[in-house]
Formats: structure tokens, C-alpha cells, sequence
């Protein structure tokens, strides 16, 4: 009898500011095992971040830091001129903000997950990728690091660092393997996702925006929770995953 798989669904949480909500994230919990919360920087302030932890810890889900570039009015998706001192010092800033409120409810702190055009340039800029691999090391060295493939992982390696390759069913790759970011995340086709995660899973593979063949290496999956149709596309992915013979569970276990 093969051994079946186990796939691990991830989701951006804890983007708001104040009374405004960027995503449903209560309703969304229960389809995934992983949530990756904002530190201040892009979204999320002091009483979201632990709400949302609270939120997470009650669940059983793994806990990341999503760490951003300080761009509250853009988002996070606005290129920034930054140095890898300042992008190093800033991620640890963020990692430690939302590590504080992770324990003080109870729970550990699994990942570190960069969020929009940090994730890009940590990925395309040698230094700026180390110094975030760098701070992961400063703040716990045993905490994963999630990135859009694994290109940096050879310089994470050599700080002891685990990196984590993501795959994406709900946005378009080119033929390339680049992924093609939505300024504004689009509602898509519940089911059309689920069978991307499903032949992800299975054959490591995702249609391209032409139709080609994009090999990916997703050792976990990312949904967006901001998508006009989210809370249907989770659980439509979460229930076909299931059906699939393919089980739903976070890469790091939370602790009983």
C-alpha cells in the first residue's frame, strides 16, 4: 500500500489595520494548517496580530511571520531602495514583534514567509535574499523560511536555515516558472484551483498562463484569502484534496 500524501495549505492572515479587514480570516481557518501573519510593516496592528494568533493557536495551526517591506500605504507591493543591513534589521524587527505575541498565547513560532515585492526581491537579489536568511538565523534557526522557489537555497544552507519552495494554484506562472502577481487578487474557478493543487501534489506540475507545463517544486501551497470568492476556493481545494486520497497538515506540528 504507497503511503499517502500530505500536503500542507498556507494562507497571508492578520491584514488589517484597526476596524478595516482585509480578508475573512475566521471563516478561512478551518480549511488550512498554516497562516502566515502580518507584522506591522505592510498590515496588522498590535490587537489584530494577537487576535489572529489567538485565533491560529486555538486551532492547531503552524504560525510564520509574514514580514514585509515598511509600505503600509502600498501594501507592501511598491519597490523600495533598501540595503541589506536595513532589509535584515527590518525582518528581525518584524520576526520578533509577532514571536512575542505568538509565545505570550502559547505557541511557537514556525516560519518566515516574506510578502510582496519583498518576496520578489529577496528572491532576484543575492544580498538582499541573504540578509533575510540572515535575520532567520539571528531570531531561531530551526524556524523554516519560505520562498517562491529554492533558489536561495544553497545560501541558507550555509547559515543552518531550512528553506521551503511555495507553489501557487490561484495565480498564473509563465512558461518560465515566474509567477505573475494580480495587483488586485481575482476571483477563479474553485475547482480549477483544486485540480491545480491536486496535480501539483501529484505530479509537480502547473498549467502556465499559455497552457505549458510550469514544473514546480511546492513543498507547500499558498491561497489567498483576499480573493472576492476565498472562503468558497479554500474549501472547495481543502474538500477535493481530502477526497483526492491527499492529506491536509502543517510541514511543522504544533506541539501537544
Amino acid at each position: 500500500m504507497s503511503e499517502q500524501l500530505v500536503v500542507e495549505l498556507n494562507c497571508d492572515m492578520g491584514e488589517g489595520y484597526g476596524r478595516w479587514k482585509f480578508a475573512p480570516d475566521e471563516e478561512l481557518m478551518p480549511y488550512i494548517s498554516t497562516a502566515n501573519i502580518a507584522c506591522g510593516f505592510h498590515a496588522g496592528d498590535p490587537r489584530i496580530m494577537r487576535d489572529t494568533v489567538r485565533n491560529a493557536v486555538r486551532l492547531g495551526l503552524q504560525i510564520g511571520a509574514h514580514v514585509a517591506l515598511p509600505d503600509i500605504i502600498g501594501f507592501g507591493r511598491r519597490r523600495i531602495a533598501i540595503t541589506p543591513e536595513e532589509m535584515r534589521d527590518n525582518t528581525v524587527y518584524q520576526i520578533g514583534a509577532i514571536k512575542a505575541f505568538v509565545e505570550s498565547e502559547g505557541g511557537t513560532l514556525a516560519h518566515v514567509k516574506p510578502h510582496g515585492v519583498m518576496y520578489v526581491m529577496a528572491q532576484d537579489d543575492p544580498a538582499l535574499g541573504e540578509a533575510v536568511v540572515q535575520a532567520v538565523a539571528d531570531v531561531d534557526k530551526s524556524m523554516l523560511l519560505y520562498a517562491l522557489n529554492d533558489k536561495n537555497a544553497p545560501i541558507a544552507t550555509s547559515y543552518g536555515v531550512t528553506l521551503v519552495p511555495e507553489g501557487f494554484v490561484d495565480l498564473h506562472y509563465d512558461r518560465e516558472g515566474n509567477l505573475l502577481i494580480e495587483r488586485v487578487k481575482q476571483a477563479w474557478d474553485p475547482h480549477l484551483v483544486a485540480d491545480r493543487a491536486i496535480r501539483l501534489v501529484r505530479e509537480g506540475v502547473v498549467a502556465a498562463n499559455d497552457g505549458a507545463d510550469v514544473s514546480v517544486n511546492g513543498q507547500t501551497i499558498c491561497l489567498h484569502g483576499d480573493a472576492p470568492n476565498s472562503v468558497e476556493v479554500l474549501r472547495t481545494v481543502r474538500a477535493r484534496l481530502e477526497e483526492d486520497g491527499i492529506r491536509v497538515a502543517p510541514l511543522v506540528p504544533p506541539k501537544s
